[in-house]
């Protein structure tokens, strides 16, 4: 019988633990949340323990045992934007054909994310004006999350052009270069500039750089 109470209580202690590291879980889910959209507004320079725990109306203490420090409080802030960015920008164009359908999805979804960061603010974008010139792990991590969605960019360039979607002679990393300037015009023209045409502006943009790598197959 002790054996069976024994077994008993230990169950319990680990319904217990499980309860308590889920809730954890969903507290530091709550406060990177919160988090992530006071960066977009105030940059991630604007971030602070102190700050975040306001806004949570959490205890500093509270919200220092999730993170440690407001440097990794940072970094979980841009890991989750890019988790973001991927499952809105990235997987859906996946699902498509390799080659060019693949890439117009990628940047059509990433003209529907910056409408709507019209307001809020690219996290890649504010964030490389803060850190650009501060290394150290926040600017690592932000700059390794860009790199990575332009690694993919530059692959479905690629892919078009092996799929034959684009001209063979198409350097790749310079129309990749291109496509990236056209959402940094967008944003400064919108955000900074107000021009209530930029986002078609961009789109014209990309047409127009599809045209001039296209292959002759496409532009008939």
């Amino acid at each position: 019988m002790s054996d069976t109470l024994s077994t008993h209580n230990g169950t319990d202690k680990q319904l217990v633990r499980q309860r308590l590291l889920q809730k954890g879980q969903q507290t530091k889910a709550a406060i990177i949340d919160t988090a992530l959209g006071m960066a977009t507004q105030i940059g991630l320079e604007g971030l602070s323990i102190g700050a975040v725990a306001d806004a949570m109306q959490m205890s500093k203490s509270g919200v220092f045992a999730h993170f440690g420090s407001r440097e990794e409080l940072q970094i979980s802030v841009i890991r989750e934007y890019h988790q973001r960015f991927e499952h809105e920008i990235f997987f859906p164009a996946m699902d498509l054909p390799r080659g060019l359908p693949r890439l117009k999805a990628l940047f059509n979804n990433w003209m529907q994310r910056t409408s709507a960061e019209i307001d809020s603010g690219c996290l890649y974008i504010s964030g490389a004006v803060e850190f650009d010139d501060r290394p150290g792990p926040v600017r690592d991590a932000l700059a390794s999350s860009v790199k990575t969605w332009l690694t993919a960019l530059h692959r479905a360039v690629l892919q078009s052009r092996d799929e034959q979607h684009l001209s063979k002679d198409t350097d790749a990393t310079q129309m990749s270069f291109e496509i990236h300037g056209l959402i940094l015009a967008l944003h400064y023209e919108a955000r900074f500039l107000k021009s209530a045409k930029s986002l078609q502006r961009a789109k014209q943009g990309f047409e127009h750089i599809l045209e001039r790598y296209g292959a002759s197959s496409l532009k008939t």
